[in-house]
């Protein structure tokens, strides 16, 4: 007790001033704002997306590939065996996951650009619907952030409507790869997939394809829209085929 008076009374008479002082007088840690820790986390969720497109197909390959040739084969032996079992899900309404449709990360995503989904028609869960998209872009962001997760809402603004988005029918043919995609509701581009969605797997389907494909994603010019229709007129004949 008699310690903790003497150094009060020390401070009191200015002979911890000089303490004080120093310390106050020491540089001050730039943390950074909350506006700048959300923007740095806007780019690393754009990027996470980016980088699983381009590279995580290829990489998880090469990584099955390789475990064939150490102690760990068994469980590479064991996906390929999963791989061969789960072949032809994608072409029958894919996996779903909602937790994965919610994840955080995507409301990062969606803010970076921003991107919006704005309701101006109710849809009935009665029916199944084709949706064409444009434009394509780079990456399909809009499409992706819309219709593969939650973070516009999607299931609220349209209660009832499951989105499919579709994609490469190769990129299912990639391990983990394609499990990811599935995740989010994606399924191939193909005539069997987009027949399944609209006539066997009851309503409230809606099958979202990006019209102009990979070709109008050379088109990405800035203040200049190109729409890619020339002999892309299936998905036409699709929906006056399926009611």
């Amino acid at each position: 007790m008699k310690t903790i008076i003497a150094a009060y009374s020390g401070v009191l008479r200015g002979t911890g001033a000089n303490f004080l002082s120093a310390i106050q007088d020491l540089p001050s840690v730039p943390w950074p704002s909350k506006s700048k820790v959300e923007k740095q986390l806007q780019i690393i969720s754009v990027m996470q997306w980016v980088l699983s497109f381009l590279v995580m197909g290829a990489v998880c390959t090469v990584g099955l590939l390789y475990l064939f040739f150490t102690d760990c084969w068994l469980i590479a032996a064991l996906y390929i065996a999963w791989l061969v079992f789960d072949w032809n899900t994608p072409r029958q309404g894919g996996r779903r996951s909602s937790w994965v449709r919610n994840w955080t990360v995507w409301k990062y995503f969606r803010d970076y650009f921003p991107i919006r989904l704005i309701k101006t028609h109710t849809l009935l869960p009665s029916r199944n619907y084709i949706f064409g998209y444009h434009p394509h872009g780079i990456f399909c962001f809009g499409a992706f952030c819309n219709f593969g997760t939650e973070a516009t809402g999607f299931s609220k603004k349209f209660p009832g409507i499951c989105p499919h988005l579709a994609t490469l029918a190769g990129n299912f043919r990639l391990p983990l790869l394609r499990d990811y995609l599935m995740s989010g509701g994606i399924c191939p581009v193909n005539r069997n997939s987009m027949d399944y969605l609209l006539s066997r797997n009851g309503t409230g389907n809606a099958v979202v394809i990006v019209v102009g494909g990979a070709a109008e994603s050379l088109e990405c010019i800035p203040g200049k829209h190109s729409v890619t229709l020339k002999n892309r007129k299936g998905f036409v004949k699709l929906a006056l085929q399926q009611g």
